[in-house]
């Protein structure tokens, strides 16, 4: 006797399916008739604290000694410094590579670097100016050519951790730059299927993608005349975003004076919706995907930021990546398209204003 259960119509909106993800050849478990779960997990502690423009104990501030007892310059705008504690070091060391099938390993040459985004203490992206975001963008550019020009470095990784939940131990406005030898193995994945996408098409990955994305219209956060904001079909993280140019281009040094404006606008407008979600400064961890700097040619890469926020439900509640996320693949409860919608109807007016 067959006892099979009569299949219902699938629907994505309320049946559990996978999704894939071209850049990483990796499938994602989506679980949308979780997302009204009772939630009696840990919360977190979330503090409004009004930061000082200048915090005299902040080893980021202008004018004030950092740990190694350098003095920074009284410095306005954006700052690059060395940081003190970089998990890289400039040293080439001898090595003989002695081959094992368990126990590989190489000597990794880099720099690490801070970039303060502004001498005042108290503000985040989202509550600078268009045109102060966009000196951090020329910084950021200036310095993926100038690490990238040194003979050593083949992959320079620019990103911010905003908030403590996110591991940042200082609230000064900064990110990092971890310029290496080797080229990560995220950074590889990525690559490797950029590339085979671009061998069988000739054309590139996101940018095929992003005009999908514009015709469809369910995922789109923010758009304007050469950047898309989304949530991807394939998104992880609750309320996880991309930024992607609508021309292709490879890195930040094809970047154009407008081009970098506009990329400065759209990141204040996402973080603002960001901050305006929960009224809270908004924790992320954000970086930048471009071309190596091996000095081969990469037709195939196609600039692209990530945005990976860890908040789920509320301020107080945020995503742990555990069990089945470690162990199997990583899975989501509200949809792209839930999120999208929920962050396209945010003002991008600070809520502060």
């Amino acid at each position: 006797m067959n006892t099979k259960k009569m299949n219902s119509s699938f629907n994505q909106k309320n049946h559990p399916h996978r999704r894939y993800n071209p850049l990483l050849d990796e499938w994602i478990l989506v679980s949308p008739q979780r997302a009204n779960r009772p939630w009696q997990g840990q919360t977190e502690k979330t503090t409004q604290e009004q930061l000082p423009s200048h915090d005299p104990d902040c080893y980021l501030c202008s004018g004030n000694v950092r740990v190694n007892g350098e003095k920074n310059p009284d410095y306005k705008g954006v700052y690059v410094f060395d940081n003190d504690f970089g998990s890289l070091m400039k040293d080439d060391v001898e090595f003989s590579e002695e081959a094992s099938d368990f126990f590989l390993l190489k000597p990794e040459r880099g720099i690490n670097r801070v970039i303060c985004f502004s001498e005042n203490h108290s503000l985040t992206l989202p509550e600078m100016e268009v045109d102060d975001i966009k000196k951090v963008v020329d910084v950021w550019q200036n310095q993926y050519e100038e690490l990238g020009n040194l003979d050593y470095i083949n992959h320079v990784q620019i990103f911010e951790n905003k908030g403590q939940v996110m591991g940042c131990s200082n609230p000064h406005p900064h990110g990092q730059i971890w310029a290496q030898s080797s080229v990560p193995s995220i950074v590889v994945k990525t690559q490797g299927n950029l590339k085979k996408y671009f061998d069988k098409n000739g054309t590139s990955l996101l940018e095929d993608y992003v005009k999908k994305e514009l015709e469809i219209n369910e995922r789109i956060v923010l758009e304007n005349e050469d950047f898309v904001a989304l949530v991807p079909f394939w998104a992880v993280w609750p309320y996880e975003t991309m930024i992607v140019s609508k021309r292709k281009i490879e890195n930040l040094a094809e970047f154009s004076e407008k081009e970098k404006l506009s990329l400065a606008s759209i990141i204040k407008d996402l973080t603002t919706k960001y901050d305006n979600l929960f009224e809270i400064s908004f924790p992320y961890s954000a970086g930048i995907h471009q071309s190596p700097t091996d000095e081969k040619p990469h037709p195939e890469w196609h600039f692209h930021m990530h945005f990976y926020p860890p908040l789920l439900r509320s301020a107080e509640v945020k995503k742990f990546m555990v069990g089945y996320e470690m162990l199997a693949e990583a899975q989501r409860d509200i949809t792209p398209e839930q999120s999208a919608e929920i962050l396209k109807n945010v003002s991008v007016i600070h809520y502060k204003k």
